[in-house]
């Protein structure tokens, strides 16, 4: 069975840090993307990060140059730092792997930017 536990997420001042992580089991997803996806109350799921198995990276325009993801395929783990956090910044937030055309997803960690 395939799961992705997310951890990391909680309540932080605006233009703190927090740093999220990832970690999968079940499978490898070293060969594969990764990536982070976030959604608020009543709003899309949006993109905020992708990293290739070759170590690639993608960002959503918003959240350039704040967050940083990164991956340990050791430890089959996918991290989202996320620096200069602002109140908008306030979603719950998903990790996802790809393997074999399936998308698997974790249950998300809720992160809370007050002002």
């Amino acid at each position: 069975q395939v799961q992705l536990v997310e951890s990391g997420g909680g309540l932080v001042q605006a233009g703190g840090s927090l740093r999220l992580s990832c970690a999968a089991s079940g499978t490898d997803f070293s060969g594969n993307a990764m990536g982070w996806y976030r959604q608020g109350p009543g709003k899309q799921r949006e993109l905020v990060a992708t990293i290739t198995s070759g170590g690639s990276t993608n960002y959503a325009d918003s959240v350039k140059g704040r967050f940083t993801i990164s991956r340990d395929d050791a430890k089959n783990t996918v991290y989202l730092q996320m620096n200069s956090l602002k109140p908008e910044d306030t979603r719950v937030y998903y990790c996802y792997g790809i393997d074999s055309g399936m998308v698997y997803w974790g249950k998300g960690t809720l992160v809370t930017v007050s002002s």
